[in-house]
């Protein structure tokens, strides 16, 4: 066997190991989504990993705060500051559920973190790249790198679910 070859099977392995690593705190993250679903939130959860370990959770609770600004993103980038005692998360992966939205992938700018992973796409509200690029926007002080896709079929399922029977309960009504 080449060097080459075994440079190329390292690669590999190294990549294997790393979605590993993104679809076990991916699937956290789909925990606190499931938990939104009991306070009738949009079921977004997101987690904070320093080190392999998880600093921060969060879920959406707009309706169960009734808070414009709890998302799932922001909830869970607070508990991690609260945790660490800083703002600044600069060893931090965010994990999220869905992509973020503007307000959002600004707490995750301005809190400074390494990465963001996110499971799937949010064609009305993405600011990584659905909508906005926000992080793909020279004049920011701080980016990180964004990797979409993890877990996407099991999130895009909760996500179809809960509207479906949002739709539902709401043409019940009428």
């Amino acid at each position: 066997m080449s060097p080459r070859v075994s440079q190329v099977e390292a690669v590999v392995l190294r990549m294997h190991d790393e979605l590993a690593v993104h679809e076990r705190f991916m699937r956290e993250a789909l925990h606190e989504a499931r938990l939104a679903v009991q306070t009738a939130d949009v079921p977004v959860g997101a987690v904070v990993v320093v080190e392999g370990r998880i600093v921060g959770r969060g879920r959406n609770q707009r309706e169960a705060l009734a808070d414009p600004t709890a998302h799932a993103e922001v909830v869970a980038l607070r508990a991690a500051a609260q945790q660490l005692g800083t703002w600044r998360l600069t060893e931090a992966t965010l994990y999220v559920t869905l992509e973020p939205c503007i307000m959002c992938v600004g707490a995750a700018v301005l809190s400074r973190i390494r990465c963001l992973v996110f499971a799937c796409h949010d064609p009305k509200n993405g600011a990584c790249g659905s909508q906005f690029d926000i992080v793909g926007a020279r004049r920011l002080n701080h980016t990180f790198p964004v990797i979409a896709g993890v877990c996407q079929e099991e999130a895009s399922a909760l996500l179809s679910t809960f509207f479906r029977r949002l739709r539902q309960k709401e043409a019940a009504k009428r």
